[in-house]
């Protein structure tokens, strides 16, 4: 591992009284990775407690979100892999051997926090649902969805780059995204941290939402038959259901019956169309990276 090159990717948002010590901390256990801090548009001193600690620091010129400060970091980081990690403290920096170290033999390693760990039961249960969802959509054990500490290979993470959102629901969109792709993840557990400074700015009903949606949208970009199959059975067994209902009190068939049939029959051809142009996609993804690959090993050997 000594000659494979990795950044830690931190973004960063009014963390002054924090970003120094953590900086140093990383600087102190892994002298030769390069630490990025993307200071989103803070309004203290976050840039200048980064740069004194040893950071390179990407500024945004105002406030755009945690994942579009993750954009910017994969955008100007190099090397062959990536550590993403909050900018708050709850992440331990001696955590991240723990999971660079089964990077080349998983594509992405995640810190996964135990149920004990989040900050109310509220949101442990929200996002113990949630898990149990993208698991089904992933068909993989998601242990925790939503950790924004893991460690990436790079080029992995550069093909989601345009997939993912501006906001905190970007580990969701780069999970199910990788999972989805036929890419490798191993959760490894982390010991979290009470957040040091300010309070977590992610609403629960609110991030909630998005969080289902981005689920739902990369299901139906990856597998769309998860999501259409079970709506069309659940219509048709409303269908047939009614039709028992109403044939048993009118003796006869209705015309709410038959428009649930219909639209379970119409919802599940959809889903037979999309499942093929999710197919037909993914043969042209593969074979452009095979030409790249191609043109890679040429460019080598000349």
């Amino acid at each position: 591992m000594n000659s494979v090159k990795v950044t830690v990717i931190i973004p960063a948002y009014n963390e002054a009284e924090i970003i120094g010590d953590l900086v140093e901390k990383i600087r102190a256990l892994y002298p030769e990775y390069r630490i990025v801090v993307i200071n989103d548009g803070s309004r203290d001193n976050t840039e200048e407690a980064a740069v004194s600690a040893g950071a390179e620091v990407f500024n945004h010129p105002y406030n755009i979100g945690n994942g579009a400060a993750i954009k910017s970091g994969i955008r100007i980081a190099d090397g062959d892999i990536f550590v993403f990690m909050d900018g708050d403290g709850q992440h331990d920096p001696e955590d991240i051997e723990k999971l660079v170290k089964y990077i080349p033999a998983f594509d992405m390693v995640v810190g996964a926090r135990s149920f004990q760990e989040n900050s109310s039961i509220g949101r442990a249960l929200g996002n113990q649902v949630y898990n149990w969802l993208a698991s089904y959509v992933a068909k993989f054990n998601i242990q925790d969805l939503t950790s924004g500490f893991r460690a990436v290979k790079a080029d992995v993470a550069r093909n989601f780059l345009y997939m993912l959102p501006n906001t905190y629901s970007y580990p969701t969109t780069l999970t199910l995204g990788i999972l989805r792709g036929g890419w490798s993840v191993r959760y490894e557990s982390i010991n979290v941290k009470n957040r040091q400074t300010g309070k977590s700015n992610i609403n629960t009903f609110k991030d909630g939402v998005r969080f289902f949606m981005i689920i739902t949208k990369i299901c139906t970009l990856y597998s769309p038959m998860r999501v259409f199959l079970p709506v069309s059975l659940g219509m048709f067994s409303i269908g047939f259901f009614y039709y028992i209902y109403t044939f048993i009190t009118q003796t006869r068939f209705t015309n709410m019956s038959a428009l649930l049939f219909t639209t379970s029959i119409v919802i599940f051809m959809m889903g037979l169309v999309s499942e093929q142009i999710c197919q037909m996609r993914s043969e042209r993804r593969g074979s452009d990276r095979i030409m790249e690959d191609l043109r890679k090993n040429e460019t080598t050997k000349t």
